[in-house]
């Protein structure tokens, strides 16, 4: 059995990775000052975060149309009997259930959705380790198996920086966000049974930086091997800062540095800082 690997733009793997391991995206949008761009094609993170600030309205989003979807199953079924396909979770999207509903569109490929619990590029975990695997011949039920054992260790923690943002956006009132910054409250969120939650709340951001860097701490200590991504909201300076800082102090980390693109950056705005985690696997 031949076995493709798809996931979605949400996952920010850098396309030359993508190239490399034959890895298929399909992108989620962002429609911003009117016009609609398909993140990762349309528009880069950098431009998204010089536009959005000269926006009066925040940018909404929107997931693939399931023709999409239907439209690449049937490409691959060419060269492949069959796909797993690894989204973003169907906890705070509909991309998921769009992967499952274009399956019953197709012939001649068994498509296989993956919901990941999570996004970013700790999503892009599971689609880097299935695209391996697959290129090991193995086929996509004893991927998937390995897939759900990883996801046991798995674990991410965003701070959001800005809550005038999030009340923008809705998820916040007014009072609160006014307080909140008045303090210097950056919240921690993680997710919770696929849908983003609250964590903890923490004064200032270098404290909430240690404090995810804690969280790590307590994750890793066991000595196993790992790999472990730092994700920013425009602040590509201060990632690359922290990842020196925590690869001495973590030898038995692979860290890497990626970022909040335009669909996640919409939710979480520019200097969100995030960290996610899981065991090697192989």
């Amino acid at each position: 059995m031949k076995t493709a690997i798809v996931t979605d733009s949400t996952a920010y793997i850098p396309k030359e990775l993508r190239d490399s391991l034959h890895i298929h995206m399909i992108p989620l949008s962002v429609i911003l000052g009117g016009e609609t761009y398909r993140e990762e094609i349309d528009i880069t993170a950098n431009d998204f975060y010089e536009e959005v600030v000269t926006q009066d309205k925040l940018p909404t989003t929107s997931q693939p149309p399931v023709g999409e979807f239907a439209e690449m199953f049937e490409k691959l079924a060419r060269d492949y009997d069959e796909v797993i396909s690894i989204h973003l979770s169907s906890g705070i999207s509909g991309t998921y259930q769009g992967a499952g509903q274009a399956e019953g569109m197709v012939e001649g490929i068994k498509v296989y959705p993956y919901d990941s619990e999570i996004s970013c590029m700790v999503q892009g975990f599971y689609a880097l380790e299935a695209a391996k695997l697959a290129r090991e011949g193995k086929g996509a039920e004893e991927i998937i198996q390995v897939l759900d054992e990883m996801k046991k260790s798995v674990q991410a923690y965003f701070m959001v920086d800005d809550l005038a943002h999030l009340q923008r956006g809705g998820r916040l009132s007014q009072a609160q966000a006014i307080i909140g910054s008045l303090l210097q409250v950056k919240p921690l969120l993680h997710f919770v049974d696929k849908v983003i939650v609250p964590f903890e709340k923490i004064r200032t951001r270098k404290k909430a930086l240690k404090r995810i860097e804690g969280l790590l701490d307590d994750a890793v200590k066991d000595g196993g091997a790992y790999r472990a991504s730092i994700i920013h909201a425009n602040r590509e300076g201060e990632a690359v800062e922290w990842m020196k800082e925590l690869s001495e102090k973590y030898p038995n980390v692979e860290f890497d540095v990626s970022y909040f693109g335009p669909v996640i950056g919409t939710h979480l705005g520019e200097g969100s800082m995030g960290l996610g985690w899981a065991r090697k696997m192989t």
